[in-house]
């Protein structure tokens, strides 16, 4: 039998609604999968922006809050110390010109050498004063026998005179004749010792022990007595003992005393600290750079310290009445010189003050500014009144060491 064709119909029928259903109901669970995706996902997105939103306030209040170091005054009475530049110099430091013109024969010592007062530095050749001597001792021996026949002459007149044979007056005239050869003599005498003495400063020699820190000349060299500083043959220091002037404001002078000791350092030799003493003082304020100049003097026995080099001199001074703050809590403005001072509620206050004398490191507060209170360090030039600050813990002396070795590394 066949089939009936209505049967197969509703049979597709059937199939083709049972395969839309199962394609719709494949098709709604996607779509709610999708929609829960959706979901999760912007509620993922919500929460991490609330999460980013509340780390970024979080991070603005962190940055907002300005931290700051704060010091307390110290109270005056305390000595101070104050740190001057300054040049050494050899206790006795000259240069040494010739006092005889001629060339350069030879040099004994150069620079670096030792010496000991008398020692030869150099010969100088000076045919002219040779010659010179040789004429003045000849002139020297005319005087001599022009003395010789004028004191005869006048014994024979005044043998004469005894016996009536000329007059006064004419014997007068004899001895005046020998009186002036006499002169002339002691003329030609004096002429002949300069020109011996002259003759000595052809050897150049130490006038003291030192060091001879330049030599100027060479042999053969053209040499001019008394060639000025521009033209010295050599420069001697005494190097055992050094000097250092040094320029000391008017701030500080009335502390400077004579015979005061002072603390002398020069920067390549680290850790190495040497004692000096005042020896004299200008006593006058030089009125173009008011400063007055202060003599150093310290000993120098294994020449450690060498005649130039630079060094800082630390002069103590007496303690003022006036406290002290470290130098960088002052703010420079428009207004003056203020610093910033907390109130017990931290927060910051500019106020005026007046500075006196500057230590360097630290600087007196004559005026505005009590003991007990605390003074911001370093302070931004964005700091004004009323600013809520945050003081940071000191650090530890442990760390602090820490630090500054890995600095040094």
């Amino acid at each position: 039998m066949s089939a009936d064709p209505l049967d197969n119909e509703r049979l597709e029928d059937i199939e083709n609604a049972l395969k839309r259903r199962k394609v719709l109901r494949r098709a709604k669970l996607i779509t709610a999968v999708a929609l829960v995706l959706l979901v999760l996902g912007a509620g993922r997105t919500v929460m991490s922006r609330i999460s980013n939103d509340k780390a970024l306030k979080a991070d603005l209040a962190e940055q907002s809050k300005i931290y700051v170091k704060t010091a307390t005054p110290k109270a005056g009475g305390v000595g101070q110390a104050v740190s001057l530049p300054g040049t050494l110099q050899g206790n006795v430091q000259a240069p040494i010109a010739a006092r005889a013109s001629g060339y350069l024969k030879r040099w004994h010592k150069d620079i670096g050498s030792h010496v000991k007062k008398g020692d030869l530095l150099a010969e100088i050749d000076s045919p002219e004063i040779d010659q010179q001597l040789s004429q003045a001792i000849a002139a020297r021996d005319q005087a001599a026998a022009s003395l010789n026949l004028a004191m005869s002459t006048m014994a024979r007149w005044e043998a004469l005179r005894k016996k009536d044979a000329v007059s006064q007056q004419e014997l007068e005239e004899r001895r005046g004749a020998a009186a002036q050869a006499r002169a002339n003599l002691a003329a030609a005498d004096a002429n002949v010792e300069r020109l011996r003495q002259l003759q000595g400063f052809k050897r150049v020699v130490a006038p003291f022990s030192g060091v001879v820190t330049r030599r100027n000349v060479d042999v053969g060299d053209l040499i001019d007595a008394g060639g000025g500083a521009g033209r010295t043959m050599f420069v001697l220091s005494q190097i055992d003992s050094l000097r250092i002037y040094v320029s000391v404001p008017q701030a500080y002078a009335q502390n400077v005393k004579v015979g005061q000791k002072v603390a002398v350092t020069q920067a390549e030799l680290s850790g190495q600290t040497f004692e000096g003493r005042i020896a004299r003082t200008a006593g006058a304020i030089d009125t173009a750079t008011r400063t007055m100049q202060v003599e150093v003097t310290l000993r120098n026995p294994d020449g450690v310290l060498m005649p130039g080099a630079y060094v800082q001199v630390q002069l103590p001074l007496e303690g003022g009445k006036a406290m002290t703050i470290p130098t960088n809590a002052l703010l420079i403005r428009g207004d003056g010189v203020q610093v910033a001072v907390l109130d017990p509620e931290k927060r910051v206050q500019l106020r005026p003050i007046r500075i006196g004398r500057n230590y360097g490191q630290n600087v007196e507060v004559l005026e505005g500014l009590e003991v007990t209170e605390h003074v911001v360090l370093n302070p931004p030039d964005s700091l004004s009144t009323g600013d809520q600050v945050v003081v940071a813990p000191a650090q530890p002396a442990a760390t602090k060491g820490k630090q500054a070795a890995k600095a040094a590394q």
